[in-house]
């Protein structure tokens, strides 16, 4: 095939009908573990990571249901006090910083960031190849020390607890240590990639909103992460030198410890929200066929996000005894991140009013992110308030808040574009029908574990407790059972992945009709992505410079999107 015959398709972008000749995919351009395991492409890393944070999901989620059988009912139902806050330290630790925070920049960050950008790969592949490898060793490092040496201060690893436990909370926040040099690694490969990469066509005005949101993540990643290092480092040197920084009994502050922690944990929640929006951008735009409302409001809400998260820190800490002076601050600076949050809802609202909307499951899914961020957002007003956080601190009404962000948000996001990018990425489609009752099941049952936990939280339980008075059982049975719905719909959507890798319809290249870049080469992709070097001569959301036809080329026959 020559540059000439592979030319014009799609207003100037690589056709993506072209024939690869024996060139393949990147799935079967090389065989073997060892073109696997050292291997130099975006694609093939993005694919293990993919497969390793869902098996920390797995595994995150057992602890989580084992958590919420033990809460079924008051007293020890299944184990033990100790063993408890073992299996709540287990969940907490592999939920964070092995699944939600690397889950959608590690996996399909890696994976479409540079087909996105028309390039071949990151700035620096080796680089990232050694970043997977450091994510293994330090999961592998943290997960074992948590188990072996029966770890259960909490994921927080608050003082003066952790620095009063055993020496096996130094092997866990050193697993942690390590886990942090994959995130900044990867963080400055995206930026580096994102500024020297972007085909010819690509200018900051046309990225993307995928790639706004992993390129502020990355910012977020590359700032935050060396002050949670050098944390787990001062508190690593207190109990292995007998310093006092942050054990009181050594002459210390546990408040401190509280401060560095949450300097670097609030940004995280923007590591871990932030992608999560990066993917709603793409779903809305391409399920309702229009171009995002206000595409730049949306890009820099993305930034002021990533900048105003560094500055809240401190509404994690009303009650640690801060002068009203500092909670006020606080207080105010909170409700400023209320405003690029609200701008990105009301965008994507914008968006959907009037479009041509298609309720496919990855549609679903960024749907149900929008109802449930939104009930966390708005729920996360209430704690910015001063004087209603007093009463809520450190009760249920917390954890429904950071589960319905974190969860509705992050985990929506990331299920709902593992279903939207599937086709791209294995080149197999996967059972709709199948998928619908997998979201109902699991949208569903989120509600009612979580929204359960706002009234819990609202009458006074306290969070993290191991037992309880008799009158929160029935909302603690609402919950457990919910999560037991939740980890149904898990389940079947895992069993429909496993089923269409090994025996799925064949998938076109374009079968959602997207008008984004990524879509414009074969499924799975080629080796280098595409098979000449693009020249991007719209934006990636222009949609009405293809004909209907032209959009909905390539739908698989059997497949009739709900509104034709």
């Amino acid at each position: 095939m020559t540059v000439a015959e592979a030319e014009v398709s799609h207003d100037g972008i690589h056709d993506p009908h072209a024939d690869l000749g024996d060139a393949g995919n990147y799935l079967k351009a090389t065989k073997g573990w060892k073109t696997w395991a050292f291997t130099l492409d975006h694609k093939r890393i993005g694919m293990m990571y993919l497969a390793s944070v869902i098996v920390a999901f797995l595994v995150g989620g057992i602890m989580a249901l084992l958590v919420r059988t033990e809460l079924a009912h008051a007293g020890e139902t299944i184990m033990e006090a100790d063993m408890y806050n073992q299996v709540f330290t287990l969940h907490g630790a592999i939920m964070v910083f092995l699944f939600i925070i690397p889950s959608i920049p590690a996996a399909l960050g890696n994976f479409f960031l540079p087909i996105m950008l028309g390039t071949k790969d990151v700035a620096f592949p080796r680089l990232n190849l050694g970043s997977f490898y450091i994510y293994v060793f330090g999961t592998a490092f943290t997960v074992i020390a948590i188990v072996a040496g029966h770890v259960d201060t909490g994921w927080t690893f608050y003082t003066p607890y952790s620095a009063r436990a055993d020496n096996s909370v130094i092997w866990m926040t050193m697993g942690v240590f390590i886990l942090g040099f994959s995130s900044i690694l990867t963080g400055v490969n995206f930026i580096a990639t994102v500024h020297k990469m972007r085909a010819p066509g690509i200018h900051w005005r046309r990225l993307p909103l995928f790639i706004w949101g992993i390129y502020a993540t990355a910012v977020i990643q590359v700032l935050a992460t060396p002050v949670l290092a050098i944390t787990l480092l001062l508190l690593t040197m207190e109990k292995t030198l007998s310093m006092g920084i942050f054990d009181p009994a050594l002459g210390g502050d546990p408040v401190l410890f509280q401060h560095f922690f949450w300097f670097y944990s609030h940004p995280a929640v923007y590591i871990m929200i932030l992608p999560g929006m990066a993917v709603v951008n793409e779903l809305i735009a391409t399920f309702s066929q229009r171009k995002i409302f206000g595409y730049m409001f949306v890009a820099m809400s993305s930034v002021a996000l990533a900048l105003l998260g560094f500055l809240v820190w401190g509404h994690h800490m009303f009650t640690s005894g801060m002068s009203e002076y500092s909670t006020m601050v606080f207080s105010a600076l909170t409700f400023l991140v209320a405003i690029p949050s609200g701008v990105k809802v009301f965008n994507w609202v914008a968006t959907l009013y009037e479009g041509s909307i298609s309720f496919a499951s990855p549609m679903k899914y960024a749907l149900g992110f929008l109802v449930l961020f939104t009930i966390g957002g708005l729920t996360g007003v209430f704690l910015g308030i001063l004087s209603i956080d007093i009463h809520l601190h450190d009760t249920y009404f917390v954890v429904a808040h950071f589960h319905y962000v974190m969860v509705g948000g992050t985990v929506f996001g990331f299920v709902g574009g593992l279903h939207y990018w599937w086709p791209k990425m294995t080149g197999k489609m996967y059972s709709e029908r199948v998928a619908n009752i997998a979201f109902w099941l699991v949208f569903v049952g989120f509600n009612v574990t979580f929204f359960s936990q706002f009234i819990l939280g609202s009458r006074g339980m306290p969070r993290r407790y191991y037992d309880y008075l008799d009158q929160f059982q029935p909302l603690h049975m609402a919950s457990s059972g919910g999560a037991y719905i939740i980890g149904i719909g898990f389940t079947i959507m895992g069993v429909m992945f496993v089923r269409s890798w090994f025996n799925g319809e064949k998938a076109p290249p374009n079968p959602w009709a997207s008008a984004g870049y990524e879509w414009m080469t074969t499924s799975p992709p080629h080796p280098h992505n595409f098979a000449i070097d693009p020249v991007m001569k719209r934006g990636p959301y222009d949609y009405h410079l293809c004909t209907e036809e032209e959009l909905w080329d390539g739908f698989p026959e059997d497949f009739v999107p709900s509104d034709r």
